[in-house]
């Protein structure tokens, strides 16, 4: 399951599929969040192995854009493979290694500020005068309390900031523990996947990177 292969630990919350004790919080939240008139609402939770390869695939092969730290799209003709690898990294986690594979961590949205098919993930939606703004400000006081962090901050984890991201802390802890590079490297070995290998040749340093390097918890979750 740490690494997207298995999806027996999950649950149904509408069309996502979420780690169980993750959607009972979840729920929870979302109630909360109801009395502030707000619909937080799941874009994004459990993607599996293949799920993520295609993505990634698609990154690597110029078939889906590939964003700089400003959002901005890149020539990727004009890259190495090395910095192919560093400017998707900013964004997409590579397979095996996205927290999405564990269903403890989702993306939200305010769904009575905008729609899904408007959405599109990107930083200025949750800053001020974006469509989650409200939504991001009653996270960051309260998301906490039902055991709920963002992992991906500026400057204090390996990807870029991801005001959507929130990750279910009492479970999560436990797959990071978990996770092993050398088990990921037998995965990454039986699989196709763009750039495997500049991604096998620094697979420590990657994972301690993008798997390990997050944002500290908040004090009420330590």
């Amino acid at each position: 399951m740490l690494y997207g292969l298995s999806s027996k630990h999950l649950t149904q919350i509408g069309n996502k599929l979420v780690e169980h004790h993750t959607a009972a919080a979840f729920n929870q939240l979302q109630r909360a969040g109801a009395k502030h008139g707000l619909d937080i609402q799941i874009c994004s939770a459990f993607r599996d192995f293949e799920r993520q390869s295609l993505i990634w695939n698609n990154k690597a092969l110029g078939k889906r854009p590939v964003l700089d730290s400003q959002s901005k799209p890149l020539d990727i003709s004009k890259l190495t493979h090395e910095q192919l690898l560093k400017a998707i990294l900013l964004w997409s986690a590579f397979p095996g290694s996205s927290r999405h594979h564990w269903g403890t961590d989702i993306d939200v949205f305010d769904a009575a500020s905008i729609d899904v098919n408007d959405l599109q993930l990107v930083s200025e939606e949750y800053q001020a005068n974006g469509p989650c703004y409200e939504l991001y400000q009653w996270l960051r006081v309260n998301a906490a309390r039902f055991g709920f962090y963002f992992p991906f901050q500026h400057g204090k984890s390996g990807v870029s900031a991801e005001p959507w991201h929130l990750s279910f802390y009492p479970v999560a802890k436990h797959f990071l523990d978990a996770f092993s590079t050398d088990a990921l490297a037998q995965v990454l070995d039986k699989s196709e996947v763009e750039l495997s290998d500049e991604l096998v040749n620094d697979l420590p340093n990657l994972v301690s990177r993008y798997v390990r390097y997050v944002a500290p918890l908040p004090t009420s979750l330590r």
